[in-house]
């Protein structure tokens, strides 16, 4: 099941197609000897979509929770468009939600729980009906309006669960770890639905995931949490190569940790030559950390590196693989290559290594 291609209900267009900011300041929330939320800040724009990615327990759902009302803030703020909302409760903000429990109720049909709020707002028989079948149909289910939730799969239900969040044409819409509950296929599939729908809503939408590809694909900007704080928050591509500290680096993606030798605003790395990003030791010994697509294996002979490794094991993963070749000193270097290298290579194969010239973090 694909999403509508159909415009977006003019009603939810017009209710939302500015956006509001949302401002998160100094947030603080503590359960016993735990600061959930430590000084915590965040600023979203109008109309965008921001991921909070990171460990369990590193404080991005309470966020999430403090936002829709659900939890209490010991200190700090929470302002929408402006205006301090800290005090109000949770059925007067404004928000749509999406969990992982779809949270549907079982004796209602797709079309009955998608008007359910609007039953609660007080609207009218026919104009629930006719915006509960826009939004089934802005989420490409508008044939399955008098099915129950025992008749949907999981994405269906999910579906049902975003339209109804919507459906509200709230200020804001607050996703937390709504795809965790599906399998790959269907959560791919639909992580680019949202997306698609929410840009085209143009609604102010905060989204929790643990998950680094599915924050990557979809935010306008990610924030990395680590104990209760944003250690960073930039664009996925800036987040992914310009990472600011080793938590990040180490938390979005694969990373190598090499040795090397920093010498002013670059280092000395298995003989190559890379730039250092800021915050890195400029001088003395330190650890690189190299992205698996900035390591270079080529068959021993080949003149190609100033390192010597031999293979450990090879991964295929379809567009690439992915392969483990060891160091004399024991480390162990992970490479991402074209599918057809990585067959190329086998076990107990010696390699020559090479580091491609891209700006890394160093740690000491």
């Amino acid at each position: 099941m694909t999403v509508s291609t159909s415009a977006v209900p003019s009603s939810a267009a017009e209710s939302v197609r500015h956006g509001v900011q949302v401002r998160l300041v100094g947030l603080r929330r503590s359960f016993g000897d735990v600061h959930a939320l430590d000084d915590m800040s965040l600023d979203i724009s109008p109309g965008e979509l921001v991921v909070l990615l990171g460990p369990s327990g590193c404080g991005k759902t309470t966020a999430l929770r403090v936002l829709a009302g659900l939890e209490g803030a010991g200190a700090g703020q929470v302002l929408v468009d402006g205006k301090d909302i800290t005090s109000v409760p949770t059925s007067k903000r404004d928000m749509g939600m999406v969990f992982q429990a779809y949270s549907l109720f079982p004796h209602m049909t797709a079309r009955e729980n998608v008007a359910f709020g609007l039953r609660l707002r007080g609207k009218g028989s026919g104009e629930r009906k006719k915006r509960a079948e826009e939004y089934l149909e802005l989420v490409g289910l508008n044939n399955h309006s008098d099915r129950y939730a025992n008749q949907m799969s999981g994405g269906q239900q999910q579906r049902v669960a975003l339209a109804r969040a919507l459906a509200i044409q709230p200020q804001v819409l607050l996703l937390d770890e709504p795809l965790s509950a599906l399998d790959a296929k269907v959560r791919l599939q639909l992580r680019d639905e949202i997306r698609r729908i929410q840009l085209e809503v143009g609604i102010t939408t905060l989204f929790v995931t643990h998950d680094q590809e599915e924050a990557l694909a979809i935010a306008d900007r990610v924030g990395v949490m680590s104990a209760g704080r944003i250690e960073q928050i930039d664009k996925p591509d800036v987040i992914y190569s310009s990472p600011t500290s080793p938590f990040v680096a180490g938390f979005i993606g694969l990373t190598n940790k090499v040795a090397g030798e920093a010498q002013g605003s670059s280092a000395v790395v298995l003989g190559n030559t890379v730039p250092l990003l800021p915050g890195s030791p400029t001088s003395g010994p330190v650890v690189a950390l190299v992205r698996p697509e900035a390591i270079q294996f080529a068959r021993s002979g080949s003149g190609s590196g100033r390192g010597q490794a031999t293979v450990v094991s090879t991964s295929f993963l379809g567009a690439h693989g992915r392969v483990h070749a060891r160091l004399a000193d024991g480390t162990v270097l992970i490479a991402q290559m074209s599918t057809g290298e990585t067959v190329a290579l086998q076990p107990g194969d010696l390699v020559d290594v090479s580091v491609a010239p891209s700006p890394v973090l160093a740690t000491v």
